[in-house]
């Protein structure tokens, strides 16, 4: 296995730069579901490639030469989390699209298991600056992905027209993310539903519009 899944750079490529196709791509998706579990049950700092390789049933010296370390790993899940992460809603109406935004942020990090992953890729970026990078390009991705809902809510008329889309998104998601890995509260619908209500009511006074 290991011949068939060896780069062909001497040097191994950074994570989430490569799309491979065929059994390479079989490798990379047992490892990263691995990598994925062990942060769920164990968290990033006891991540450990030997485990990660016996897990996914691939060679240890593939596993070093394509992610190099724990970190590497983290990275490529990030990548391949905004690969996999659903569509934007289309509610018809600017709240309902920005609750069904709350509601999806609330539902993964109250999700025993992705929230648990969450938590361990935060810890993974605050102490290491390829996997922050990495994260802050899953959170740019996701916001493109929603930017559209803001656009269409400013031609109806919901929010000034200029509004700036995702600042608006950062408004109603960061109240959930403070709770969930600053203060350790419980994030219950009433939570999203005044995040939302809070960020569409700063968007209407102009307070995301381009200074």
């Amino acid at each position: 296995m290991e011949q068939e899944t060896r780069l062909t750079e001497s040097q191994p490529a950074s994570p989430g730069t490569v799309r491979p196709g065929g059994r390479t791509a079989k490798v990379r998706r047992a490892v990263l579901d691995a990598t994925l579990d062990a942060l769920a049950d164990t968290g990033f700092h006891t991540l450990n490639m030997d485990g990660i390789a016996a897990a996914a049933g691939v060679g240890k010296t593939t596993v070093y030469r394509r992610w190099g370390s724990p970190v590497g790993l983290v990275t490529d899940l990030l990548h391949d989390m905004a690969e996999q992460s659903l569509p934007a809603s289309d509610t018809g109406s600017l709240p309902g699209d920005l609750r069904a935004n709350a509601e999806l942020v609330r539902a993964t990090l109250t999700d025993p298991r992705m929230g648990a992953v969450f938590r361990a890729v935060i810890a993974a970026a605050g102490c290491d600056e390829e996997c922050a990078r990495a994260l802050g390009a899953f959170y740019r991705t996701r916001l493109g992905e929603w930017a559209p809902v803001v656009t269409r809510g400013a031609a109806r008329g919901e929010v000034p027209a200029g509004t700036d889309p995702a600042e608006l998104l950062r408004a109603v998601s960061a109240p959930l993310y403070y709770r969930f890995a600053v203060t350790r509260e419980e994030l219950t619908g009433a939570v999203a539903e005044r995040a939302v209500a809070a960020a569409l009511a700063a968007a209407r006074d102009g307070v995301f519009l381009p200074e």
